[in-house]
């Protein structure tokens, strides 16, 4: 593609759109990156807080909505609807007891200020009993920093 400028020197546009384009996407994925990293960081984040009982700390990681909901699934089928208010309004004692979590197989879909993450989660207690969980995870940004809305846990027996 030739194009004549105001001069008339003949000018190539194509390799100055190509550039062009490949800069916007190199930085829309970039952001996306940077987004998934920030999201990353927040799940462990509220894993870790809740297994240090900081009460604060994991209160921090939430923005509870009239349209929050937190479900958890356990292997014996019972499901447990936990009042959202719970994760701002925290007892330590009603909170895990030390160990580590974790995080793998991260999914994500990321629109905005909203997204949700799909991921699988090893938990580890104090005495070395492991969990195996599926997650999804509701997020908003809120103030430019994501925050937890709802989640849905699946806690299941994992078969050696």
């Amino acid at each position: 593609y030739e194009i004549v400028g105001v001069t008339g020197v003949q000018t190539c546009a194509l390799p100055i759109s190509l550039s062009l384009i490949i800069s916007i996407s190199a930085f829309a994925y970039s952001q996306q990156m940077d987004e998934e990293t920030a999201i990353k960081k927040l799940l462990e984040k509220e894993s870790a807080t809740w297994r240090t009982k900081d009460v604060k700390g994991h209160a921090d990681c939430w923005h509870i909505q009239p349209y929050s909901r937190i479900l958890v699934s356990l292997p014996d089928g019972q499901t447990i609807d936990v009042p959202p208010t719970v994760m701002k309004n925290q007892k330590p004692e009603t909170m895990g007891n030390g160990g580590f979590a974790v995080n793998s197989n991260y999914k994500m879909s990321i629109a905005k200020n909203n997204a949700w993450v799909s991921h699988d989660e090893l938990s580890t207690d104090v005495e070395g009993k492991r969990t195996w969980s599926y997650e999804i995870r509701l997020l908003e940004k809120v103030n430019e920093q994501w925050k937890l809305v709802g989640q849905s846990l699946h806690i299941y027996k994992r078969e050696n």
